[in-house]
């Protein structure tokens, strides 16, 4: 599984790499905000996005419904500290599969999701 990673944070992207190896998938590329991240989605083709949603520039809710819907086939998982009751009301609707905290992202999660 190719894989982008997308956080304005370099150790974010740098933990959420090595998790990405673990699991055996490719980490096809990163970016640190909504604009690059669909750039970057358009020209690497991921299978898997890792979206956080504070991101400079346009937020990872809307890069997020950029990317899906330009590419109904990549998967974008939302990535955040905010506890699930209080993500903005367009993190339901972005075309995302999931959501998940920051701190519950573990490769278990991630297979899950993606099975």
């Amino acid at each position: 599984m190719e894989v982008l990673i997308v956080d304005d944070q370099p150790p974010f992207r740098a933990v959420a790499g090595q998790l990405v190896s673990l699991i055996g998938w490719h980490l096809a590329g990163e970016a640190e905000s909504g604009e690059l991240a669909v750039e970057a989605a358009r020209t690497l083709h991921p299978g898997l996005v890792l979206m956080d949603i504070n991101l400079p520039g346009i937020s990872g809710i809307e890069a997020t419904r950029k990317i899906t819907d330009e590419m109904p086939d990549v998967r974008v998982v939302l990535l955040s500290t905010y506890a699930e009751d209080d993500l903005p009301a367009d993190a339901r609707d972005c075309g995302a599969l999931a959501y998940v905290h920051k701190e519950d992202l573990t490769p278990r999660v991630l297979r899950d999701l993606i099975a």
